[in-house]
């Protein structure tokens, strides 16, 4: 049986640091070399997810921005993007200044992922493009939003209060063509707002990873709402002891937190057998 093993980032196999541990890159190193089928599905996009997870052997294409993108680590391509209607996102940008958010637009372009935004007034919107442009080099771009919005554009992400974000989801989830992660932070009490292609989503990106490479099974391990699409793909379903409550009840087994090398010790009793 050709079995595929995917990881939540932030919260499932990081460290609360965040980071990948020592311990973690060894045994999943180790469990490599063995044949194991490795990736990872997260919220992050390239140039923050790549770095993190560089000590990992990963040897199966990941998924990217809850499954907008699917992108191929060892040879440094994308392989799949689900893009926007170019009408769609006006509406999309058209609600979110309607309810007075700031929010950052993604697009692909011949390869490269580009980040573009109007205007950064509230402090954790700030602070998320300082962190990404200092630490990871993420190229932002100042612009009307609706001058930049094209065919190649993938992705809108807010960040901020749940009472504030929850208009702008309640209107964008009505959209044809648009699906959406709504979830709180895993490091703090604001709250994530992405919203993206109906074909791209954590469950997609799976489906056609078990499509082009053939897997019988998958086993999947989550901690927050955005991995509850993934769950409902896997063949089994591995909730972190930190996990949310609604993670737990999905899953099949339930395993040590990320602060312990949940994954990796999970994974090294049940390969090492």
């Amino acid at each position: 049986m050709k079995r595929l093993y995917i990881s939540d980032l932030d919260g499932t196999l990081l460290s609360p640091k965040p980071e990948i541990t020592p311990h973690t890159a060894e045994i999943m190193n180790a469990l490599a070399k063995k044949g194991m089928n490795f990736t990872f599905a997260t919220a992050r996009s390239i140039y923050s997810a790549v770095p993190i997870t560089s000590a990992l052997d990963i040897n199966v294409p990941c998924i990217l921005m809850n499954g907008v993108s699917i992108y191929d680590i060892k040879n440094e391509r994308y392989i799949k993007s689900e893009f926007i209607d170019p009408a769609v996102s006006a509406e999309l940008i058209r609600i979110y200044k309607r309810h007075g958010v700031e929010c950052f637009m993604y697009r692909i372009d011949r390869g490269a992922l580009t980040c573009y935004y109007e205007e950064l007034t509230s402090r954790v919107m700030q602070s998320f493009a300082e962190v990404r442009k200092q630490q990871y080099k993420k190229p932002f771009v100042q612009c009307r939003l609706e001058e930049c919005a094209d065919e190649y554009t993938v992705y809108f992400t807010t960040r901020g209060r749940y009472e504030e974000l929850l208009p702008v989801k309640l209107e964008a989830e009505k959209i044809e063509g648009i699906d959406y992660a709504f979830y709180l932070d895993v490091y703090d009490d604001s709250w994530y707002l992405e919203l993206f292609s109906h074909k791209a989503s954590k469950s997609n990106g799976l489906r056609f990873l078990r499509d082009k490479y053939g897997f019988d099974e998958i086993v999947a391990f989550g901690d927050n709402l955005n991995d509850l699409p993934m769950f409902a793909e896997a063949d089994i379903k591995v909730a972190v002891g930190n996990a949310r409550d609604e993670v737990k009840a999905a899953a099949d087994i339930v395993i040590g937190t990320n602060s312990e090398d949940g994954v990796a010790k999970w994974l090294d009793d049940e390969l090492s057998c």
